[in-house]
């Protein structure tokens, strides 16, 4: 399991920022009246709702393992990235509707020197660590942070739809640009916050990530043909920052469990090794002579079972 301390303090800094950015932005808001900043607002508000929930599942993600949860907390993160995704298309929809409002009202923005530059600094600091975020997340194999730095980079966009729907509207007079800048940043969102969902429904459901699976086959692969061996029966699942896999290895009759043990921890090191993120694999030590009657059935009926 990745160090706890590093992407603690990120998502610190995260919440920090993110209080920073709602008070800018309602700022901007006041002061300018704009449904593109209003909308950019809004989605402050949703991701400061979001990062203290990320936050809270941050702490439980690194709670060791207990009776209740032999595999651990870390599937939380997949929880915290769907409703970190609904809250952004909330936040979405949100925009829409006000965006349509001022337009149909023909609400002009004000006072938008002031408004640009506001919204200008917001733009510069959640780029910043929007970057630092995901960067920090994907070092550490970290879901929640990376998934909070995708939002916050999502809120990069917004403010880059405000500044330009108050820049629009500043050089050619018609108000109408900060509705349709609003509409546009709207449909961005949705389609951020869509990911975000579908990478938690996708954890949730234990989807079958082929890169991994495909690093898995060739390392098993190679291992086992040093030593002589065959396998099947290659399962991994997702936890969050765990990937767990299961294989059985077959060995020849006359090899002793001592013997078939040592080779299979050997084998098992050397296969954590050679993938790109952190894996913990069960061996299953089976006999060659005797494999096919024993697991005859059990075989037919089990769809991930693969002869190798």
């Amino acid at each position: 399991m990745p160090s706890a301390a590093p992407t603690t303090r990120a998502m610190r800094l995260s919440l920090a920022v993110g209080f920073l950015m709602l008070v800018l932005k309602v700022g901007a808001y006041v002061l300018t009246g704009s449904a593109a900043v209003l909308g950019d607002a809004a989605e402050s508000v949703v991701h400061v709702a979001a990062v203290m929930f990320a936050s809270f599942s941050l702490g439980l993600l690194h709670k060791p393992a207990d009776v209740d949860h032999p595999y651990g907390h870390s599937k939380i993160a997949f929880f915290s990235a769907g409703i970190e995704g609904a809250l952004i298309i909330l936040a979405a929809l949100f925009i829409i509707y006000e965006s349509v409002r001022r337009w149909v009202l023909h609400l002009p923005p004000a006072n938008l020197d002031e408004g640009l530059a506001l919204t200008a600094l917001t733009v510069v600091i959640n780029a910043l660590l929007g970057w630092h975020l995901v960067r920090t997340g994907k070092k550490a194999g970290s879901l929640i942070l990376e998934s909070n730095g995708k939002h916050v980079l999502t809120d990069v966009w917004t403010s880059l739809g405000a500044l330009v729907g108050l820049g629009l509207v500043a050089l050619t007079g018609w108000h109408g640009w900060d509705a349709v800048c609003g509409l546009v940043m709207a449909a961005n969102i949705i389609w951020t916050g869509y990911g975000l969902m579908c990478q938690s429904v996708g954890g949730l459901m234990d989807t079958a990530d082929p890169q991994l699976n495909a690093a898995l086959d060739a390392a098993l692969r190679r291992e086992t043909e040093k030593h002589g061996l065959r396998f099947h029966a290659l399962r991994h699942r997702d936890a969050g920052e765990m990937h767990y896999v299961e294989v059985h290895l077959l060995f020849p009759d006359d090899v002793s469990l001592r013997d078939a043990h040592r080779t299979a921890t050997q084998i098992e090191h050397a296969v954590q090794g050679s993938v790109d993120r952190p894996v913990l694999i069960t061996t299953h030590l089976e006999c060659l002579g005797d494999h096919d009657e024993l697991h005859q059935h059990g075989e037919a009926s089990d769809p991930n079972s693969k002869r190798a």
